[in-house]
């Protein structure tokens, strides 16, 4: 019953390490487009910040300084950002976007903004900022999964290696001990029950040499007996 309970104990424990083998190289796989992914948006965000700079400085020789304006016209939040969840092998990551589309907030901040001059550098730059905002964003949506992979696939790489290399060997030398163990409690009843045979047989044979020793003892007896009878016989004869 142990050495079942033990088998079936192996048996789950090398299905859990495949299973979290298969989790870790799916999640490594993921992991590894992510990195790509995070290189790629760096590129794309420092060009974004550099035309976005580039565009304010137009805007800023076209219509002065609007910066007040823009303040006082900034009542609400016109970009806001919302979590989602992405499951990748069981694990949750958070996906930041950008809540309610493309114009949430749009028309009644910007309407008088550069009108007397520069309007349309002032839209152009807007566009380039919110352009930067969208792809900060989406490069801090990546380094957050990023963080969270990189936990959790180091997280299960240890559970791997523990159960390839202490849970499985502990659980075989188990297995091993007790078939040890059956195989020689086996040899014992073996010879326990040889000798007993051994034993059975001697007795027999002891049991034989009695009974031939008495039969022989019973024949002589009787032959003796009958040689005495034959003797007398002749002495009472008279001639």
């Amino acid at each position: 019953m142990a050495l079942t309970a033990m088998k079936t104990r192996k048996k789950s424990a090398e299905r859990g390490h495949r299973l979290l083998q298969q989790k870790s190289d799916s999640l490594t796989v993921r992991f590894r487009k992510i990195v790509g992914q995070i290189q790629d948006k760096k590129i794309e965000m420092g060009k974004g910040l550099k035309n976005a700079s580039f565009s304010l400085a137009q805007a800023k020789y076209a219509a002065g300084d609007f910066s007040t304006t823009v303040v006082e016209n900034c009542s609400t939040a016109n970009f806001k950002v919302e979590i989602a969840e992405e499951n990748v092998a069981g694990v949750k990551l958070p996906i930041f976007r950008r809540y309610g589309g493309e114009d949430i907030g749009d028309g009644s901040t910007k309407e008088l903004t550069g009108l007397a001059k520069g309007g349309a550098q002032i839209d152009r730059s807007r566009t380039q900022f919110v352009t930067a905002l969208e792809r900060f964003v989406e490069l801090a949506s990546l380094q957050t999964a990023f963080l969270k992979l990189d936990e959790v696939i180091r997280i299960t790489n240890r559970r791997v290696n523990a159960i390839e290399h202490v849970v499985i060997p502990r659980l075989e030398n188990t297995v091993s001990y007790i078939i040890s163990a059956l195989d020689e409690r086996e040899r014992e009843e073996f010879y326990r029950l040889k000798k007993i045979q051994d034993k059975k047989k001697d007795a027999i044979a002891a049991r034989e040499a009695e009974k031939s020793v008495y039969e022989a003892e019973q024949d002589r007896q009787s032959a003796m007996l009958t040689g005495f009878m034959d003797d007398g016989a002749d002495n009472d004869i008279v001639v």
